[in-house]
C-alpha cells in the first residue's frame, strides 16, 4: 500500500510537470487521454462489482467533460464550439446511462467519440 502512495505520488509531480509545460491544445489532448484511461477503470471497477469505485470514476469523466465544455469558446469557435458541447453533453449522457445500467457498450460510445475528438485535437495541434 505505502509503495502505490509513492508511485501515485511520483505519477502526479510527473502529471503536473507535463502540464505546466503543454499549450493549451496539449492540455486537451492529455485531458481526454485521462478520460479514456478512466474508462477502462470504469470496465475494472464494474467487473469486479466495486460500485463506490465506480461511482467516483465516473464522476471524474464527468467532470473532465464538464471542463472541456466550459472551456469551449461559443462565440468564437461557431459551428465547431457547438458540435463539440452536443459531443461532450452526449458522453455525459452516456457514461451516466453506463453508470445505471452497468453497460459496456455506453462506455464504448463514449471511448469512441472522445478518441475521434482526440485525434482531431492531436491533428490541429501538430499544425498550430
Amino acid at each position: 500500500m505505502l509503495m502505490d502512495s509513492g508511485y501515485d505520488s511520483y505519477q502526479q509531480v510527473d502529471l503536473d510537470a507535463q502540464a505546466a509545460a503543454a499549450n493549451p491544445h496539449q492540455l486537451v489532448v492529455m485531458l481526454i487521454n485521462g478520460l479514456l484511461d478512466e474508462i477502462e477503470r470504469i470496465r475494472g471497477h464494474m467487473s469486479a462489482g466495486r460500485l463506490a469505485e465506480k461511482g467516483a470514476a465516473i464522476n471524474k469523466c464527468m467532470n473532465i467533460l464538464i471542463g472541456l465544455d466550459s472551456a469551449l469558446d461559443e462565440e468564437n469557435g461557431g459551428e465547431i464550439a457547438e458540435s463539440l458541447h452536443q459531443l461532450y453533453e452526449f458522453c455525459q449522457v452516456e457514461l451516466y446511462q453506463a453508470s445505471v445500467q452497468n453497460s459496456d457498450e455506453r462506455l464504448t460510445n463514449v471511448e469512441r467519440v472522445m478518441t475521434n475528438i482526440r485525434e482531431g485535437w492531436m491533428n490541429f495541434g501538430s499544425y498550430a
